[in-house]
């Protein structure tokens, strides 16, 4: 089973699996389709995420974030006064950190790959060159975004309607640029973008722009294979993304913080339930803009951070009946070692012999940095803006960050993707993740428990509105329908302030029942899609 954020890329990682090839397989080709069917959030210019559990019931994890160039300099986006320059770290050629996408699934087809590696890019060339019809959302985003692309491109992007009218649904969008950089890609792999044609026409965009990527930046990136973090709720192992992901960490932080409380009796978005998960979300969203930043920059305290005596202390004094502690009362735990030196999109993928692939991928804005690499035709990220741009300034997701997260030549900016797999008695029972910025964690909490919970079975648990409390700023945000009107009097009585936000995340999510069949959730909130065989 193949869950995509869409139907062409659900459509070719399926293709892979029928042809042979195994989830590892299936999550490139899906990867480089993301990057012609969603140009959102899909990319070669970006980075990512995978959490991986083999057949044989082997993990890992494969970190390709992108990484800071090496002329980025830690106040770089401050002006003389010390003040944040608006729209610096978001926008236009400074905010991009070196890409990792295509490194990243080299090294993942390297080591657990099947099927020749050009047969596994060539769909998304294809897909490039012959172009594909647009769907209403994406219609809409591209129409949305035009203005502000033309704003930041000395080119007309392809991504701009060539007779300057709106894009329709239904209108054939065609990508002859990056379908030739994908060819690169598909005959020299990793040298098809880092070196050669591709990385001349970065680099002379970078020129263009007044970006700093160089080609030492290219040469040096490397991906790194890390330990997932592990843990347990109930019966449960959950296996998920270590830091510079602060999604495993707080993930696991949560679930171990409401495990005392019986969720399920409580029931679904009850003033009681809600609660509890609120001053379990504000406790590890302080603990994260304190404590996490990349690990080969210095010194992140997971095992601290998952103690199971700290985290009863964080909670202590919350009970079912108790009300909201103010997020100004709430600060990061104490006695941890110091650290030292909305658009992301998500793949689940579970193959016939039971290797499971939870993949999250962005360029961190919608469209990244706006920037359209002229001859290659890929968006490149704005994820510099993932760094803490100044320490406690929020970033475009309104998340406060610490020095352990600060600009530094090539580091990795922490991230919010949780890619993450459960597994029961030794079998892989969920494979789930999400895009959505600083409410990924959030997403893929409430998604599990509605499962594990809740009893929900996949398409229920990822349509059902969602809720999301990140510490700062101090109220919920609260999805049309997400509450009782009971509900929401009592959380107010209790002190919370709600907050009503239009629809967040895309989850996609497989559950493997203990028959062995393959169920898919896809997120209606996107053009999400399952298919399985």
């Amino acid at each position: 089973m193949v869950v995509s954020a869409h139907p062409e890329a659900t459509r070719i990682g399926l293709e892979v699996l029928r042809q042979g090839g195994n989830a590892y397989d299936a999550a490139v080709a899906v990867q480089f389709a993301l990057a012609v069917a969603l140009p959102v959030a899909g990319n070669i210019g970006g980075g990512g995420f995978v959490v991986y559990r083999a057949a044989d019931g082997s993990v890992g994890a494969l970190d390709f974030r992108e990484k800071a160039p090496l002329a980025a300099t830690r106040d770089m986006y401050l002006d003389a006064q010390g003040n944040v320059r608006a729209g610096l770290s978001t926008r236009g050629h400074l905010a991009a950190g070196v890409p990792g996408t295509v490194a990243g699934m080299v090294a993942l087809h390297q080591k657990l790959g099947k099927l020749p590696w050009a047969d596994l890019v060539r769909p998304a060339a294809e897909l490039a060159a012959q172009g594909l019809q647009l769907t209403s959302k994406e219609a809409a985003g591209l129409n949305s975004v035009r203005p502000h692309m033309l704003s930041v491109n000395k080119h007309v992007p392809t991504y701009v309607h060539p007779e300057g009218r709106p894009w329709q649904p239904g209108d054939v969008i065609k990508y002859p640029e990056l379908a030739a950089a994908l060819g690169r890609i598909q005959q020299n792999g990793r040298a098809g973008f880092y070196q050669g044609e591709t990385a001349r026409l970065l680099l002379a965009e970078m020129q263009r722009g007044g970006g700093i990527i160089s080609q030492a930046d290219l040469d040096q990136y490397q991906p790194a294979w890390r330990e997932p973090v592990r843990g347990r709720y109930r019966q449960y192992d959950i296996i998920s993304m270590p830091p510079p992901s602060s999604g495993g960490v707080a993930l696991l932080q949560m679930l171990q913080m409401l495990e005392p409380y019986n969720l399920g009796r409580l029931g679904w978005h009850s003033a009681a339930g809600v609660h509890l998960i609120t001053e379990a979300e504000r406790r590890v969203y302080a603990d994260r803009a304190t404590y996490l930043g990349d690990p080969d920059f210095g010194q992140v305290p997971v095992a601290q951070l998952l103690d199971a005596k700290y985290l009863k202390q964080r909670m202590q004094g919350v009970a079912p009946t108790s009300v909201a502690t103010p997020s100004a009362q709430v600060t990061a735990g104490t006695g941890l070692p110091g650290y030292e030196s909305d658009q992301t999109t998500h793949y689940s993928i579970v193959d016939a012999q039971g290797n499971a692939v939870s993949c999250t991928t962005t360029l961190n804005g919608g469209y990244g940095s706006l920037v359209v690499v002229q001859g290659a035709g890929f968006l490149l990220n704005n994820e510099m803006d993932d760094f803490s741009v100044k320490a406690g300034v929020p970033n475009m997701y309104g998340v406060i960050g610490g020095t352990a997260n600060a600009i530094g030549p090539g580091k990795r900016m922490l991230s919010s993707m949780t890619p993450t797999i459960v597994t029961e008695k030794g079998q892989v029972c969920l494979v789930v993740g999400t895009p959505g910025g600083s409410t990924i964690i959030t997403s893929v909490l409430q998604a599990t428990l509605n499962v594990l919970e809740y009893g929900f079975d996949p398409q229920q648990a990822v349509a059902a509105p969602r809720l999301h409390h990140q510490w700062l700023p101090d109220h919920i945000d609260v999805e049309e329908g997400a509450l009782s009107p009971a509900a929401r009097t009592e959380l107010e009585r209790r002190g919370y302030k709600l907050n009503p936000r239009s629809p967040w995340g895309r989850i996609d999510m497989i559950e493997r029942r203990h028959d062995g069949t393959l169920v898919g959730g896809a997120d209606p909130r996107g053009d999400d899609t399952a298919a399985g065989y």
